[in-house]
């Protein structure tokens, strides 16, 4: 007597494995910051090579840029990733602009 046998149609080995990385390149793409964020590593290079240049000469410019860039832009990426408000210099008093854009307080 002749057993036919019956197989389930498999789904290969790798396809899950394959979902799985294809969602973490999505999500991972979804969650870089905007380009107008990355102005931290341009910003802090320019300002850590010019007090680093003032303070130590050359060497302190070259040394100056590498840190600012590295800092500038890790802050500009956490506060673009987290959606953290950069605060602008408050004035403890209250009080008005004038029309030169100077602040007076009341008292």
């Amino acid at each position: 007597m002749n057993k036919a046998r019956i197989t389930a149609a498999a789904l290969p080995a790798a396809l899950p494995f394959r979902l799985l990385a294809g969602a973490a390149i999505l999500l991972s793409l979804l969650l870089l910051p905007q380009p107008g964020h990355a102005q931290g590593i341009v910003r802090g290079a320019q300002e850590g090579s010019y007090e680093g240049n003032r303070i130590a000469g050359p060497v302190g410019g070259a040394v100056g840029g590498v840190v600012g860039a590295g800092v500038g832009g890790a802050v500009g990426a956490v506060e673009g990733v987290f959606g953290i408000p950069h605060h602008h210099y408050r004035h403890r008093c209250h009080g008005y602009y004038d029309g030169y854009h100077r602040f007076h307080c009341y008292r």
